[in-house]
């Protein structure tokens, strides 16, 4: 526990735009307090120059230091997640993880025992939970308003194409990205899995269009399964979306009505007919983080970083828990282990 007194203090590995974006969001936060960062390149490279805080070279440099240190925030390559999330633990330090927790469930697995053993508190980032939208679908869902879920249509059209996938850069490599639906579509998958829980009886294909000199993997999937809660469902993917990204988007067909949501990153309500309902007015989404050409998930971060601080304090509970971060990894794993049984391209 931190006193109500303290300031939380983290530090953040990896300091490219998430990194940049968790930094900016402790600063802001007045019960947080930036102490360190670590990444291999100057902070001159990184634009950080503004951060006047130490830079390590390494999280073993960083955790060898003589700092005061609560949390450490870990926003690297994806491939780097579980590795470095055990260190910190070692270090008997909290643990912010940057989806994905691990590109393994069994890796995923390995973090969660070992904050267990050390007893520290193990935060899974999924900051589209946070989105008005999000919150309202999960409302109607829990409330029963929408009855039982008949079909969920998940669609994921984005555009990642060379200006994203640089030769010097992690995106795109198997070891360190792990696929599209790990660095790209996670956050999605989250929010259904958090809406309508696990999924079974999985059927995939894949196919590579016009990514094969660009990365290690699939650019476009066709998914089907059951909802062992009930209901069947399915999630249509692609970055080969020319140009710019075309959407996110979530249908529910349920007993009770329809609901759609969409935008670029599922921030929008576009369609909602339900028995005996009406559309109260939600608050607007955040802004999409915008890295150059390209639009992310809702800049919801600093709800991540409240949550930190309220857990810390004892003011509440972890609002994206560890197990739900390794679901989603489970899930996603289990997606790709079917390029054995269907035809594909790769």
């Amino acid at each position: 526990m931190v006193s109500k007194e303290q300031k939380v203090k983290f530090a953040v590995v990896g300091c490219g735009h998430i990194g940049k974006r968790h930094a900016e969001m402790i600063q802001r936060n007045p019960e947080s307090e930036l102490v360190a960062l670590v990444d291999i390149k100057e902070k001159g490279a990184l634009g950080i120059d503004h951060l006047d805080v130490p830079l390590f070279k390494s999280l073993e440099e960083l955790l060898q230091a003589d700092l005061e240190l609560d949390v450490v925030n870990i926003c690297s390559p994806n491939g780097y997640h579980s590795e470095q999330a055990l260190q910190a633990l070692s270090a008997k330090k909290h643990i912010v993880v940057e989806k994905p927790m691990a590109l393994k469930k069994l890796d995923a697995e390995k973090v969660i025992y070992k904050a267990l053993n050390v007893h520290r508190n193990l935060f899974a980032v999924m900051q589209n939970r946070y989105s008005p939208p999000s919150v309202w679908i999960k409302d109607m869902v829990e409330s029963g308003k929408l009855g039982k879920i008949y079909m969920v249509q998940l669609n994921c059209y984005w555009n990642r194409d060379d200006r994203y996938y640089k030769a010097d850069n992690w995106h795109g490599k198997k070891d360190l990205d792990g696929g599209t639906l790990f660095t790209q579509f996670s956050h999605f998958i989250d929010i259904m899995y958090w809406l309508f829980g696990d999924i079974e009886n999985i059927q995939a294909k894949f196919n590579d269009f016009n990514h094969a000199n660009l990365t290690d993997f699939e650019d476009s999937g066709l998914v089907s399964f059951d909802f062992v809660e009930g209901g069947m469902g399915c999630i249509n993917y692609s970055t080969s979306i020319w140009n710019q990204n075309l959407e996110s988007s979530m249908t529910i067909i349920a007993e009770k009505g329809s609901v759609k949501i969409g935008g670029q990153y599922m921030n929008e309500v576009e369609y909602c007919h339900v028995k005996d309902y009406e559309m109260p007015e939600l608050a607007p989404t955040n802004p999409g983080n915008d890295y150059g050409a390209y639009k992310g998930s809702a800049q919801n971060h600093h709800y991540v970083i409240e949550n930190v601080v309220d857990v810390l304090k004892g003011r509440g509970p972890i609002t994206t828990n560890a197990l739900e971060g390794l679901k989603v990894v489970d899930i996603i794993e289990r997606i790709y282990s079917c390029k054995q049984k269907w035809n594909s391209s790769l």
